[in-house]
């Protein structure tokens, strides 16, 4: 453990950090860099963007979208049930001063009824939705020269 790793906290798996760079001086264009793995992202030009890349919702949804999958592939595997593939569909609804996801998890294989409850209540419980929900969460920003 580091010096200002406290005790409580979940160490980074590596290459965890993010970097997000502008690309020239106007527009929504964002340059995304993590680990080796780099993509643009921009708004739709509806917006006003470029449309050269997914939107920063579209990150958002697509993180909690692949976590759900990932999570719910890895607990049927656990389990030796017989889930084939998952298909997770999100969309971000905003409603005056309300937000909320909408995701359909589509569970194919020849599930029981029981197994596909419990596997709808492992969606629930996927690492990035549980962040999403966590009142701890807190996002610190700071100006760096």
């Amino acid at each position: 453990m580091s010096a200002t790793q406290k005790s409580n906290e979940t160490p980074l798996p590596e290459g965890a950090e993010v970097v997000v760079r502008s690309e020239g001086q106007a527009g929504f264009v964002q340059q995304i860099t993590a680990g080796a793995h780099c993509w643009v992202v921009d708004e739709p030009t509806a917006l006003g963007g470029e449309d050269r890349g997914p939107s920063p919702y579209d990150l958002l949804l697509a993180g909690l979208g692949a976590c759900t999958s990932m999570t719910l592939r890895l607990y049927a595997g656990r389990k030796e049930w017989p889930l084939e593939n998952v298909t997770v569909r999100l969309r971000h609804i905003r409603e005056g001063q309300e937000e909320r996801i909408e995701r359909e998890v589509h569970l194919h294989g020849a599930l029981d009824a029981s197994q596909r409850e419990r596997l709808l209540e492992i969606a629930n419980r996927c690492p990035v939705h549980r962040t999403l929900l966590s009142p701890s969460l807190r996002i610190e920003t700071r100006a760096v020269v």
